[in-house]
Formats: C-alpha cells, structure tokens, sequence
C-alpha cells in the first residue's frame, strides 16, 4: 500500500489490485473516518478527499493502513442484460490482439458475467470488470475524438458501455440501443457498483430490444409565468451558465462536483446583493450578455470586470461598478460589455433565480451534461422571492486582478502523484517555461502548450484512477491539460502535479493566451503514515 500526494486536501491510495480497492473503499464507507469527505475508487487506487482541519495526511495514512483488506465484496443480486449489436470499429482489430476469430471474440464477451466494480470518466460509465481473460486488450494508442453514444467497449481487464458522445480511446467493438445514463430513472446511471451485467447478441435474438423512451424527453411541460419579476435574455454570445458551490455525493454514479470556476467571485456575487452565499447565479464567460428586466430587482455583478450598462424605459443609460449592489427598475436594459481580463463573470440577483436543481445543485456540468440548460438568447427567468436574505454588501472587493492575454500567471503545484513517472528533465521542464493557454481551453480543462514537452520515463499505460480539479495530466504528447471543474472523475494519464486549492480560482480566470508558470511548492515524495 502506497499514499501518494495529490493535493493539500487529496490523497491517493495505490493498492495491488482492484480486489483490494473494493474492499478499503467498503471497508471506509463501512467504518467511516471523520474527516473523509468524498472517495473515488479506480482500477487499483482510491482517491481520498480529506478535511485538513481534522486529520493530517499523515493521520489519515495511518488509519487506513491498519484496516483489513482481505474481505471481498459480495456481487448484488441485481442482473442487468444489454443488447448490443456486434458491429463495431475495432472488432476486427480485438480478433488480431487476442488471436482469436470475431465469432469468438462474440462469444467470450457474452458468455462472460461482468461486475459494475466503480464508475468514473462520465456519468453512467461503469468499468466491468470479470470478463474473459483472453479479452484482455490495451487502449487504442491514438484516442479518438468522438466516440458514439452506446458504443461497448474493451480496455485492459474492463468493458464499459460509453453514455453519450466523448472522447476515448477504448476499443469499440459494438453498440447498444439501451441508456446509460438516464435521468428520469432514480438513480439515473442503469450501471451501480455490485450490479451484475450479461451482453446478449442482438444477432441471435428472435426479438428485437425495446428500450423505453426517457420521461425526460416526453413531460416537457411549459411552465408558467406569473407576475413575478422576471429577466428575458437578449444578447449572449455565449450561453451563460447556472452554477452553485458544486454537485457532491454523486460520484458513485461517475458525477463530478462541477460548480462555479471562481468560487471567490461567486460568493461575492451574492454577498452583494444579500444572499446565501450558495445560491445559484449565472456565469458568464468573456461578456457580451444582456437582458431586460420587467420589475424592480437588485443585482451584481463580480469575477472577470465586464463593463456595465444600463438603459432605462426612457433610453437615458447610466454606468455601473462590479462588486457593487446595483438597482434596476422595470424596463431596465442591462448589457455587459467584453471583459478586457479575466475570463468568466458572476451575475446575481436578491433572492435568487429560480432554477430546478439536478442531483441536487443547479450546476451545469458541460462534460457529463448534467444540471440546468445553458441560458441563451430569448430565455425568460424569474427571480425568486428568496429565504435567508441578509442587507446588501457594500464592502466586496475581488480576491486578485484577474489576469490578461499575454500575461504570466504562477500558479503553485503539489507534486505528485505520479511525479515518477516523469524523467528529472520532465519535472525541471514543468517549472521551467512558460507555457500558453489556447483557444480549445473550457470548464473541463485548460489546454496549454509549451515549447517543450514534458519528458516520460516510458511508454506504460497508467490503470485508470481518479483525478483532482487541479490536476495537471499529462497525455503521451506530453503537452499538460490543467484540470477545471467539469474533469472526468478518473482518467488514464498520469497527473505530474495539481494546482493548489488556493490557486484554483485564479485557474479560473486565465483567458485565452495568457501565459502560466508552474511553481512546484512541494517535492514529490510518498506519505509516510503516522506513527502512534
């Protein structure tokens, strides 16, 4: 058992095997320890989130290794069949990995009963482990872009079902008609960690599969307007989000917490104007936003310093200040202008807007495609009466100066936990150049390049395992991706080092081409566990 550094509030268990993980994770969920605040179980790890103002790295290791890790988990009595049509692209390239003829390679994948052992990439996205052993593949050395929705596929000792469109590099070797992910079904993922999963042969079926249209898409009822004050969007060059503090608890079903990107912001946003600190507002990347509001409202506006418009019924316009409570009047046009720094403001109102909480937050996760629909352009959203409402704040005031294009940002790194991985000159390139953010950047990741790539000891592949917002991960290019909100809960590249949890707001609002430096604030080195 080895505890390696992720961050300031995360560690990683690394264990021999899966068998192991599964029965620590049980063992902990089991017998909790205080101070544990969420867990991701891999393929042969355990990501822990801790609460540093209870236990120490240190303390937390201790405990952990004196639990029994010799019971196994008993399957659940839970089967669930997938119809697949054996048709996919890289069937006839898992014949020539295993030796064996496609027929086979057919018939030993739904002979086989497979177990959902934990879930992670995506929402719904199980890993099944317990098939045959001579389909045992390696990932596909070139990841494709886009993978289809019910695609089922092979990696290592897992087959896993993809729930919607997402890049992968697992290989396809057919598809499924059934959902995966589903929210009108409680819980939404069909795959829960236990169940046991039969593929059948669509080809060899005599009836074809059914699979039930989601509620979802069919009890899609208008909600009414009433006279309550309302906003209705009139410019958005890009669609403003809903976001809240996060989505938490949900990471058995492969859910990221996802949340505001500059949490300081946030909360200042609704500091402003007298809320609860966690009530949804909406960000806003880059500015250009407007709307028209029909009543008197009370608004602010933090985060990237997007000028303030305001245009009264009588078309005299006035300017207003960030971080500021602002009053609007009906009839009221307030436009954003483009923010020259800083990537993403936070606009809120006095008593909230009303939005439906998915899973429990009304945040929107751009990569699972959970929560809220973006808001566009002729969008109608009422403003809450509102509970718990405090006097507005006149004292607010940004955390940092939200940096510009071309500017050098630092941003401090816990090293770990797959610093070995590197060459001594891949970890002295990490701190030693600049590196910059590019156009494909977004609340999954930044995506940086620099002049030089950061140096492996080899080529191995890295057993899926789970990732920390912050992450710096490293794909076989060598170019880092910085982790933002909306990551996949466990990925298959190693994670060099993460961005402190300080920092991880001024992650946040680094725009396009601005610069980062990477500042190592730790040496990696492995947690020694406290000695009693």
């Amino acid at each position: 058992m080895r505890f390696l550094p992720v961050s300031l509030t995360v560690l990683l268990v690394e264990l021999t095997d899966l068998d192991e993980t599964l029965a620590l994770f049980a063992s902990l969920e089991a017998d909790p320890v205080e101070g544990i605040e969420d867990m991701v179980p891999a393929a042969r790890t355990l990501m822990i989130r801790f609460r540093p103002d209870r236990l120490s790295a240190e303390g937390l290791a201790a405990t952990i290794a004196e639990r029994d890790l010799s019971a196994r988990i008993a399957p659940s009595d839970v089967l669930v069949e997938i119809p697949v049509q054996y048709d996919g692209e890289d069937l006839d390239d898992v014949a020539s990995l295993t030796g064996l003829s496609v027929e086979e390679v057919i018939r030993r994948h739904t002979e086989s009963t497979f177990t959902v052992a934990f879930c992670g990439f995506a929402p719904g996205f199980g890993y099944l482990v317990g098939g045959d052993p001579a389909l045992q593949v390696p990932r596909r050395q070139s990841p494709r872009t886009k993978i289809p929705a019910g695609s089922v596929a092979l990696a290592g000792a897992f087959s896993g079902v993809y729930p919607q469109n997402s890049p992968g590099g697992w290989q396809i070797i057919g598809t499924t008609p059934v959902k995966m992910w589903d929210l009108s079904r409680d819980p939404p993922a069909l795959f829960q960690p236990g169940y046991r999963v039969r593929f059948v042969d669509l080809a060899h079926r005599t009836t074809a599969a059914t699979v039930t249209p989601s509620a979802a898409n069919t009890q899609h009822a208008a909600k009414e307007m009433d006279d309550a004050v309302s906003i209705t969007v009139l410019a958005a060059p890009m669609p403003a989000l809903f976001q809240d503090l996060g989505r938490f608890g949900q990471t058995g079903q492969g859910v990221s917490a996802s949340g505001a990107l500059d949490q300081g912001a946030f909360k200042a946003a609704n500091r402003a104007v007298g809320n609860p600190v966690s009530t949804p507002a909406l960000e806003i990347a880059l500015g250009g936003f407007s709307f028209e509001v029909s009543g008197r409202a009370v608004m602010a506006l933090t985060g990237a310093p997007c000028p303030i418009t305001i245009r009264d019924a009588r078309g005299r316009e006035i300017k207003a200040e960030t971080y500021r409570p602002i009053s609007l009047e009906a009839g009221d046009v307030v436009t954003l202008g483009f923010a020259p720094k800083g990537a993403r403001s936070y606009l809120a109102f006095r008593g909230g807007l009303e939005v439906k909480p998915v899973l429990g937050s009304a945040s929107t996760d751009t990569l699972a495609v959970v929560g809220p629909e973006p808001v566009a352009i002729g969008a109608k959203l009422r403003i809450a009466g509102g509970q718990g409402l405090s006097p507005v704040s006149l004292d607010e005031r940004p955390a940092f100066d939200c940096p510009k294009p071309n500017e050098v940002v630092s941003l401090d790194v816990i090293m770990g936990p797959r610093s070995d991985w590197f060459t001594d000159l891949g970890l002295a390139t990490l701190s030693a150049q600049l590196y910059t953010v590019t156009p494909q950047s977004n609340r999954v990741g930044i995506r940086i390049q620099g002049p030089k790539p950061l140096e492996r000891k080899d080529k191995a592949e890295l057993p899926s395992e789970g990732t920390a917002t912050g992450a710096i991960q490293v794909p076989h290019s060598g170019q880092p991706v910085l982790f933002l909100a909306d990551h996949p809960l466990t990925g298959g590249y190693p994670v060099i080092g993460t961005v402190a949890e300080y920092h991880l707001d001024l992650a946040g609002q680094i725009p396009v081409n601005a610069k980062i430096q990477f500042r190592p604030v730790t040496a990696f080195a492995e947690i020694t566990p406290a000695k009693g």
